[in-house]
């Protein structure tokens, strides 16, 4: 019988809830054995057979769990995973990896060190139209690429003070928690940039965190713009490739988070099937007549991340998400960042 990896959940929060507790109870080759809820009893309701712990440090004396899930609110991501690596477990950090590129430094060397494999929940890269934007470019089906515009925006026009996601001490903002997903995208597609320029803005009444921006990543060959808005009641296209044979417009957004939600199992064979109506259209042009089709979009699968996870703890094969590419989406943030407050463009060693 193949080996199962046996998990702990830092938090029963939103993430806990609709990612991480699904994917892996699914999953057969991983068995969640704790969730950390410090006050509530979500878990018992939701998976009467898991423990209920109150504190990290019942994840950390269990010798039997490996693999802990810091999926805790963003500021604490580094205390939390530099303890869980300390005491020799495996790491899953969500998204963003840290708030500081030397925080992220920090828990690269602590892994290498203590002979531990840490990752990053870039559950984005199987988003279905993304895998479809990537093999759109791969394939070059719209000639050279020149300009790719991506957005992310939804409507929150209410500011809540009572959740740290609002709160300007925890360094939230849209930056950090979309930016997070569309920036790993980029690199995933082109690689690091050359420069960054970003504006930030709060522009909801009361707001204390960036809650729009709009940041254009440098390459040679190809004009790259990132857009997210926490104010767009009627969202436009979410991918928008223009190339020198054609163009790729993409609306609507993958169908996991909300089928997850739903409490739809992942191993449904049609799992990750993007309604018709919400394909991309690619309009191509070849000796003069333009061409203008439905392209259907490939299938979503954020169980890939943990597949494609459990083979490099158990047979040492390459990481879904290596830390040093996380580290990298933090480098471009801060980048943004420091664009934004100076009003300059920031060259990227």
């Amino acid at each position: 019988m193949e080996h199962k990896i046996v998990v702990g959940i830092a938090s029963f929060g939103m993430s806990g809830r609709i990612f991480h507790a699904p994917l892996l109870s699914h999953h057969k080759k991983f068995r969640i054995k704790r969730i950390l809820e410090r006050s509530k009893n979500e878990t018992q309701a939701l998976y009467p057979s898991l423990i209920e712990s109150r504190s990290l440090e019942d994840l950390f004396r269990d010798d039997e769990i490996e693999l802990i899930i810091v999926n805790t609110p963003d500021h604490t991501h580094f205390e939390i995973a530099k303890k869980c690596l300390k005491a020799g477990k495996h790491v899953v950090v969500e998204k963003p990896f840290t708030q500081t590129v030397e925080q992220g430094k920090k828990l690269v060397q602590l892994a290498k060190q203590k002979g531990k494999i840490l990752s990053v929940f870039q559950n984005r890269r199987w988003d279905g139209d993304f895998l479809t934007v990537q093999r759109i470019v791969q394939q070059h089906l719209l000639g050279r690429l020149v300009d790719y515009e991506a957005h992310f925006d939804r409507y929150k026009n209410i500011v809540s003070l009572n959740t740290w996601k609002d709160q300007a001490s925890t360094g939230a903002g849209v930056l950090y928690n979309l930016g997070s997903h569309m920036i790993d995208q980029v690199l995933v597609l082109f690689g690091m940039p050359e420069a960054v320029t970003g504006f930030l803005k709060i522009m909801r009444e009361g707001g204390k965190v960036d809650d729009w921006y709009d940041i254009r990543l440098h390459y040679p060959d190809v004009n790259v713009s990132l857009k997210s808005s926490l104010l767009v009641k009627e969202p436009g296209p979410r991918y928008i490739l223009h190339g020198t044979q054609g163009s790729f417009l993409k609306w609507g957004t993958d169908p996991q988070e909300e089928a997850l939600k739903q409490g739809k199992n992942p191993n449904e064979s049609d799992w990750g099937r993007e309604e018709e109506k919400y394909w991309g259209t690619l309009i191509t042009e070849k000796d003069g007549i333009t061409k203008r089709e439905k392209y259907e979009s490939l299938l979503g699968n954020y169980s890939a991340f943990y597949d494609a996870f459990y083979e490099s703890i158990v047979h040492g094969k390459e990481l879904p998400v290596k830390p040093e590419e996380a580290l990298n989406g933090i480098r471009i943030i801060e980048a943004v960042q420091k664009s934004s407050k100076t009003r300059k463009t920031i060259e990227l060693s």
